[in-house]
């Protein structure tokens, strides 16, 4: 790159990233740049696995700090003005006469600078010049100053890093400082040679970091992680109890000695750790800090009607209807797009919806799943590799097959245990044996049989669970059938798995991960295996305890089926109110039987997806379970 000076006006016009800070992943496998950008400078200087979740894995969440801190830099974001020109020595007076009394003659905003002298690139937020030609760059903050009146290490060092690309690009840069939106305060910063030479150690720690292609470990039980945006992509304390810290089998990684933390002020605000709820609640082996929401509230839009067309206006999609506007829901309270059967969305929506990376997923009008579309998510390439080792290793995939398996066994099993009606206790008996042996099975072929065994066993005591009838019989189950299923039992069950296939397929999506390459299901076209392995151990107590709950508390009556033949299927309105009755379900909290918080079931499906691939990338030694008793 060239140290020429680079002017605000001459920037290539590129589009801006989500947020300010988040920049390119690296290449996975690629040898560091030579180039680290001064956000990373911060980032290493505060975590350097949120460094390395950014910047390496190229991994961005949303939370109320980032929003507000986009808004704060809402102006400097938009490039424009000009910073000072090269000086002559004869336009001294010339200059300084052109300069408003009280207001610097140059202000730049949005400046982008390279060094590779530095090592060092960085977009500046606003550098305001004088005729001179000394110049100071201004970085923008949500929040107040800290109550010292000194900024914090990371700060002055980002900032110090713009100072010296400015200096390296001929500008006379003595100082620096930070505009705090929230308290509308600007404190200066001053760049002495201590703090040029945490710049310059920082960057060799980044590239030191970065060349090894492995994650650094989370921080333990530390402050600086409430409020981190990052919390429930990297899961700090969940991550170091499995891998073994919280237990004293390791020594927590010592905390750098040059990061400080954030003033209690900071920290106003985030979220607060819900109580855990002993009463009728599973004993967890562990009960450690929630750090990430309980449920998101953001809500999925379902679209059924045979013939409607979801447009954009604005910041809203539109549903219609025979042109007729029947829904409206705002892009930034959605989650995911559902369609079932011959529903239309315009390119300009399904553009915007793809955008924000919120995935559209397509049914037939029956309710099988056939796919989705999602943006260019996933710059996490190296959790992808360490997947595909892992799927050719036949012992890895029996390990944590086996795990899936008897979680399904005895989740299955509970769910009899407190819902069926005179099931006989052999049954019970019956499916612990089948989990024993699963455990202990020698490979996928004789797991599959065992797996096979329990569902039967299960599935024969499955009516003793409904307690309503349809039309003047009782809800019955002959054994589960399907493609298709032959009564109404068996139609709403495989609508509920289709619908937490594709959840677990999208939330592996998200994840970063690969839903179609599995463990246990083998591989086969079209099939997301990978979302069916992790979904195993989650039939019982989400699918089957949605059937369960509509057919008990008369939700779905006679009227809301419809026979083809043999075949038998929900129709319009009765799915409608499975559908309802399915998102309930997952908007639960239910206490994590590992850690012991509370979260919602959509949640713990994004947990559990994110802890298979710190497993996979080698953080913990085995994936959790998710086991109810």
């Amino acid at each position: 790159m060239s140290n020429e000076p680079c002017h605000a006006e001459t920037i290539a016009a590129e589009p801006e990233p989500r947020a300010k800070h988040l920049v390119p992943a690296l290449p996975a496998g690629a040898a560091p740049p030579d180039l680290v950008p001064a956000r990373m400078i911060n980032e290493a200087l505060y975590c350097e696995r949120l460094m390395y979740l950014e910047w390496v894995q190229g991994e961005f969440a949303d939370n109320r700090f980032t929003v507000e801190g986009r808004l704060a830099h809402r102006r400097a974001d938009t490039a424009g003005g000009k910073l000072p020109p090269e000086r002559r020595e004869d336009d001294d007076e010339e200059k300084e006469g052109e300069a408003d009394e009280g207001e610097p003659p140059y202000v730049a905003r949005s400046v982008w600078l390279s060094s590779e002298a530095l090592g060092i690139t960085a977009k500046i937020d606003v550098v305001e010049g004088d005729a001179s030609g000394e110049v100071v760059p201004i970085e923008y903050k949500r929040g107040r100053p800290p109550e010292s009146g000194v900024p914090y290490l990371p700060e002055r060092a980002q900032l110090a890093a713009q100072a010296l690309l400015l200096r390296e690009h001929g500008y006379t840069c003595r100082g620096a400082a930070i505009y705090y939106a929230g308290a509308h305060q600007r404190v200066a910063v001053a760049i002495d040679d201590d703090l040029v030479a945490t710049v310059h150690a920082t960057v060799r720690r980044v590239r030191e970091v970065t060349s090894r292609r492995m994650m650094p470990p989370p921080l333990y039980d530390d402050r600086r992680c409430v409020g981190c945006s990052l919390v429930g992509i990297c899961l700090p304390d969940e991550t170091s109890l499995l891998g073994g810290i919280a237990s004293g089998a390791v020594s927590a990684p010592p905390e750098p000695e040059s990061v400080e933390r954030p003033a209690d002020e900071e920290l106003d605000g985030a979220m607060e750790q819900d109580p855990w709820e002993l009463a009728g609640a599973v004993q967890p082996k562990h009960v450690m800090r929630r750090l990430h929401p309980a449920r998101d509230d953001k809500t999925p839009l379902y679209v059924q009607e045979q013939g409607a067309y979801i447009g954009l206006d604005g910041e809203r999609l539109v549903v219609r209807r025979r042109k007729e506007a029947v829904q409206e829901v705002s892009l930034p309270l959605l989650s995911q797009v559902a369609l079932l059967g011959n529903v239309q969305i315009s390119t300009q929506a399904m553009r915007s919806v793809l955008e924000r990376g919120l995935p559209v997923s397509f049914f037939s009008y029956g309710g099988w799943f056939y796919g989705r579309a999602r943006g260019m998510n996933g710059n996490n390439v190296d959790l992808r590799l360490a997947q595909y080792r892992a799927a050719t290793d036949g012992d890895l995939c029996l390990r944590v097959a086996r795990g899936l398996v008897v979680s399904k066994i005895k989740n299955s099993r509970t769910m009899l245990r407190r819902n069926a009606s005179g099931v006989a206790g052999g049954v019970l008996d019956e499916l612990e044996r089948l989990a024993r042996k699963a455990a202990e099975a020698e490979s996928l072929a004789e797991l599959l049989g065992l797996e096979g065994t329990a569902a039967r066993t299960y599935f024969g005591s499955f009516t003793s669970m409904l307690r309503s009838t349809v039309g003047e019989r009782p809800f019955d189950l002959d054994g589960r059938n399907r493609r298709p299923p032959l009564d109404p039992v068996n139609a709403m069950l495989s609508f509920a798995y289709a619908l937490l296939t594709k959840d677990f397929t999208l939330t592996l999506d998200a994840v970063g991960l690969d839903p179609m390459l599995g463990f246990y299901h083998q591989t086969r076209f079209g099939r997301p295996s990978l979302a069916l392995d992790l979904m195993e151990e989650f039939r019982p107590l989400v699918a089957d305890s949605v059937v369960i709950g509509v057919v008990n508390n008369g939700t779905v009556v006679a009227e809301d089926f419809v026979t083809v033949g043999r075949a038998v299927a929900l129709e319009a309105k009765g799915r409608r109110k499975f559908i309802q009755a399915y998102e309930r379900r997952m908007d639960q909290l239910v206490t994590h039987p590992v850690f012991g918080y509370r979260i919602s079931y959509r949640r713990v499906l994004e947990v559990q997806a994110r802890l298979l691939g710190r497993f996979l990338m080698g953080e913990i030694e085995e994936y959790p379970s998710f086991r109810t008793r």
